[in-house]
């Protein structure tokens, strides 16, 4: 990198570590923007954010978990491109118990609409996570076992994680973004949103 590529580089990050970074945890069946999309699913109008803050990438309406919203486009980038290696991490309960040979498949990269997801680390959660109820509850088969794995990846398709466990014979249930880099979801209870602090802030603006 040369100085003055170097100099650019550090105004950039001067500027965005200014913004707002706020940490969300986004309820099940609301969507991740501020205005209705035809449905009657409730917005983030709705939370009580700061003026001119919007969503840093989504999560689907029937996902939960860590969503976050800034006032400044360049978090963007920092966060969502692939290259600068951002893991997000996800809680997701399947339908049924993936053996070894799926959890592997899913590590590897499994074929998703015409492409090959890129290679992510899958574990087993046993015991279940102890979190929230949601509302609705799933549903419930009092013939077929449910599961929890942990996913992180460093991509972020349209419904990529539900693709892939359905890819290897396992519907998703529930899903859950727990971490963005080294931002954790934490305490947050649905519906509750924090403000980044500068040091969570540097986690993601010195990669």
């Amino acid at each position: 990198m040369s100085v003055a590529d170097f100099i650019l580089e550090l105004l950039e990050l001067l500027e965005i570590a200014s913004s707002v970074l706020i940490a969300f945890h986004k309820p099940f069946g609301v969507i991740s923007q501020f205005t209705p999309d035809g449905s009657n699913r409730p917005t983030l109008a709705g939370f009580g954010f700061p003026p001119a803050v919007y969503p840093i990438g989504r999560l689907d309406a029937d996902s939960e978990g860590l969503l976050l919203l800034s006032d400044e486009a360049r978090w963007n980038a920092r966060i969502l491109d692939p290259q600068r290696g951002h893991e997000r991490e996800y809680w997701v309960q399947v339908e049924g118990s993936p053996g070894a040979e799926e959890l592997r498949r899913l590590e590897a990269g499994v074929l998703i609409q015409g492409r090959r997801t890129l290679p992510c680390r899958v574990s087993r959660l046993d015991p279940a996570p102890p979190i929230w109820p949601r509302d609705p509850p799933i549903r419930y088969r009092k013939t077929v076992p449910d599961s929890w794995l942990r996913i992180a990846l460093k991509e972020g398709k349209n419904r990529q994680v539900r693709r892939m466990t359905a890819a290897v014979g396992y519907p998703t249930l529930r899903l859950i973004r727990v971490r963005i880099a080294g931002l954790i979801l934490g305490d947050l209870s649905p519906g509750e949103w924090r403000i980044v602090e500068a040091a969570e802030e540097r986690l993601i603006l010195c990669r």
